[in-house]
């Protein structure tokens, strides 16, 4: 005969809480993705629609993103540590407006805080900056 356990309401408890947890959690993880990437598709399809724009502008400021990714193997018990750099530049229009892009390292490198050119763009797309000589 089995005696009487009151942690036996408990552990029945779990077993229906945690798998209901878990497959809600996947349900949020896979909605976000999806969500996400639609959204990026249609800031895309919007870009491809937008005029190419090329105004007058100054850089104004350029700032930098920088991502650190630490991986653990599970052999050896060596660690390692990768990072990724996105790299953003403001631009100001005669207008006033700022209008802000993510730039590539290279071209990053190249543009210096008050240059003036001529900014191309695309929607929410950088194209390009070519500095005016004065």
């Amino acid at each position: 005969m089995m005696g009487f356990s009151p942690f036996g309401w408990f552990s029945n408890i779990m077993f229906v809480i945690v798998p209901f947890i878990v497959i809600i959690g996947f349900i949020l993880v896979f909605g976000i993705i999806i969500v996400r990437s639609i959204n990026g598709v249609k800031q895309w399809k919007r870009n491809n629609e937008s005029p190419v724009l090329t105004v007058d502008a100054m850089v104004v400021t350029k700032r930098t993103e920088v991502h650190n990714h630490y991986h653990n193997t599970a052999t050896d018990n060596v660690h390692h540590m990768s990072s990724s750099t996105t790299y953003y530049v403001t631009f100001e229009v005669p207008s006033g407006d700022r209008l802000e892009f993510r730039v590539r390292g290279s071209e990053y490198g190249m543009l210096a805080e008050n240059d003036v050119g001529k900014l191309t763009f695309q929607g929410t797309r950088y194209l390009g900056f070519e500095r005016v000589r004065s």
